[in-house]
């Protein structure tokens, strides 16, 4: 297998090649002003760059990467940088060329009778949200940092979020795609089929790749029937054990309209409370845990309130929840939403915090906490855990607080060998060291020990097959 180069700093005569394929407006040079480009929103890494660039059509993007192939000048893709796991970060070499899609923000065209649109790489995804929602129709996906996540950026990584249980994750929302290769190839695959048994897929191939095959310039999305009418509800358990009961017993009765079920921990709501604006306890008195789950259907008529009601006292005459609310309006809905929505956040305030983003079988994500509470009591005493997330996937956000009175950078030295523990763990329960934020920079040496060795060296194969001279975002995922 041949080994991935040690790229150069591209050359005086690339970067003046490079700028003017997009013009000296949409290329940046200056340091101070490619600062946003190169750290990360948790600010745990900081690259330099060579150049920005801000390519704002398709030709473009080829153009570029026609020249950075010739010259083994080392490209990093970014969509809104809203990554977790440094993935969309140059390194600290400053060799690398920081290809920005913002400016591909087209909406290119709807298809009602196929129930899909045609949007590019660098439309948010809260705008392409809004599209959809003006055109009638629905796009699920949905994110906290959706109002600057960007569609190119969400495809490359697979996002998930909050609607993955009933929609899928990115990659069932896409059907098609239009990607430039390392060569300045491009390959128009947008087709909004929903069956192709025609060969090998590549799209679903793209699609997690995380800007190491090639560059997302344009999708096909899926469009779903406008909701009209949402029942959110919000339950206290006094243990997590029971909540894997709960959710099936929500799923038996409520079938496709479940399409969100969220958990969240009394640790993880007092620090809402605490450092949140706009935000009340939904109960007159704590539970040691919450359960949000939300039932939408297409057709009005109050179905969905009645359904909710039955489920509730099924479930509270069953010993799986203590306590429920049902939001009464929309705007009741969306203070419980945005307990959930500020899980994130609210850590910053309580000081370092040492994030997991793991996968699981329902059945055992209780088993998961219990352990790895267990474990990080043992390596860290006094540490916070504040595990949250989308329990109807089994995908749980495994965060710990430092201990009150701890220095940050002595807990958050404890980063690398908290997580191999806690992914032993996840790795023994038969789950994933990555559920939703992808590999990038953060789980890269982790992943080799995470998968099989035939895994690793397929995907290197394809990795060497799409782009041998490893330009596309090195050192990332592999």
């Amino acid at each position: 297998m041949k080994a991935a180069p040690k790229h150069k700093p591209p050359s005086l005569e690339t970067i003046d090649a490079l700028v003017r394929i997009v013009g000296a407006e949409h290329a940046i040079r200056d340091e101070t002003a490619m600062a946003p480009y190169l750290v990360e929103w948790r600010d745990r890494y900081r690259g330099k760059a060579a150049l920005v660039l801000k390519p704002g059509e398709t030709g473009e993007v080829s153009s570029i990467l026609k020249i950075a192939n010739e010259t083994r000048t080392a490209i990093v893709p970014q969509g809104g940088n809203t990554g977790l796991v440094g993935g969309q970060i140059p390194f600290e070499s400053g060799h690398e060329v920081v290809v920005s899609l913002e400016r591909l923000n087209r909406v290119r065209g709807i298809d009602l009778a196929s129930n899909t649109m045609i949007v590019e790489a660098g439309l948010p995804l809260a705008q392409a949200q809004q599209v959809a929602a003006g055109a009638g129709r629905l796009f699920p996906l949905s994110l906290a940092s959706e109002g600057s996540a960007q569609i190119g950026g969400v495809l490359a990584t697979n996002a998930g979020g909050m609607a993955v249980l009933a929609y899928g994750s990115a990659r069932e929302l896409a059907l098609g795609l239009e990607v430039v290769f390392a060569g300045g190839l491009v390959w128009n695959g947008l087709k909004s089929l929903r069956k192709d048994n025609s060969g090998y897929d590549l799209k679903d191939l793209i699609i997690g790749s995380e800007g190491t095959l090639g560059i997302i310039t344009a999708a096909v999305l899926r469009l779903f029937p406008k909701i009209a009418e949402r029942v959110t509800c919000m339950a206290g358990l006094n243990t997590l054990d029971t909540a894997p009961e709960f959710f099936a017993r929500a799923l038996q009765d409520a079938g496709p309209a479940l399409t969100a079920f969220e958990i969240m921990p009394r640790i993880g709501m007092e620090f809402v409370l605490r450092h949140g604006t706009s935000v009340r306890d939904p109960f007159p008195f704590p539970h040691q845990w919450y359960a949000l789950f939300e039932l939408t259907s297409p057709r009005e008529g109050g179905e969905l309130a009645r359904l909710a009601e039955s489920l509730l006292g099924e479930s509270i005459e069953a010993g799986e929840i203590a306590d429920a609310v049902v939001a009464s309006s929309l705007a009741q809905g969306a203070e419980l939403w945005r307990l959930r929505e500020l899980m994130s956040e609210v850590q910053k305030e309580e000081g370092g915090s040492i994030k997991h983003d793991v996968a699981v079988p329902v059945a055992r994500v209780p088993e998961l906490v219990a352990r790895a509470n267990r474990l990080v009591e043992l390596m860290i005493p006094g540490a916070r855990p504040v595990p949250f997330g989308h329990l109807g996937d089994g995908n749980i956000h495994y965060n710990v607080s430092q201990p009150p009175g701890m220095e940050r950078a002595v807990f958050l030295a404890n980063w690398e060998a908290l997580n191999a523990a806690v992914h032993e763990i996840v790795l023994d329960l038969g789950g994933s060291i990555s559920a939703e934020h992808g590999i990038g920079r953060l789980k890269r040496d982790l992943l080799p020990h995470a998968k099989q060795k035939l895994e690793i060296e397929l995907m290197r194969k394809i990795k060497a097959a799409f782009d041998p001279n490893f330009i596309l975002n090195p050192g990332k995922l592999l």
